[in-house]
């Protein structure tokens, strides 16, 4: 890929700007208050630029989610299944329960139902972040700690579920008993999987 071609899939120069008061602006306002125009006033990028990179609100939303730093971490490699998804657990958990992440988690979650758009957007975010998944379970597979007949995002699914459902509907901490013990029970439970007839 060419450096022209580089620069235009990571769009523009400012982006990180924009990302940065989309998502403040997103906290601040929810979802129904938040403008291109305010986007535009807040990250001191002209709105024609915005514009140019994304045609709506949901769009720069989605990237937002999708690129910014504040919501990004790196996948962890540690060497096996149980030890990854333990690391990868810790990461969802302080996404969950973080000062700066938090609000960001909550206001989406509390609008999505109502807003196709901002439904849309969330499925965006957790699309992405399964593909950045895969190589993980990719390697374990390859070691032997999982079947090929594995289906990667149900396994996140019963994970990060359960963190949420603890968190965010049950309102109580999450420990690191908690933590190793459902993914003790969801690794036993690939590993005895059995098949249908």
């Amino acid at each position: 890929m060419t450096e022209r071609a580089e620069r235009a899939k990571a769009g523009p120069r400012q982006a990180s700007a924009i990302f940065a008061a989309t998502l403040d602006l997103l906290v601040e306002q929810g979802y129904e208050g938040l403008a291109m125009e305010s986007i535009a006033s807040r990250s001191g990028v002209n709105k024609t630029t915005i514009y140019r990179w994304w045609p709506s609100k949901d769009a720069v939303l989605a990237a937002a989610l999708v690129k910014s730093d504040l919501l990004a971490f790196a996948m962890p490699d540690t060497g096996s299944l149980r030890g990854d998804l333990l690391a990868l657990m810790r990461e969802i958990t302080q996404l969950l329960t973080g000062a700066n992440t938090a609000p960001i988690v909550a206001t989406v979650l509390a609008a999505a139902p109502r807003r196709p758009e901002l439904a849309a957007v969330a499925h965006t975010f957790f699309v992405e972040r399964l593909t950045r998944e895969q190589p993980m379970f990719e390697r374990a597979i390859g070691r032997g700690e999982l079947p090929l007949s594995v289906d990667p995002a149900m396994i996140m699914d019963l994970l990060a579920g359960a963190i949420w459902f603890r968190i965010l509907l049950r309102n109580e901490p999450l420990t690191p008993d908690y933590l190793n013990g459902a993914v003790d029970l969801v690794l036993q439970g690939t590993a005895g999987r059995i098949p249908r007839e």
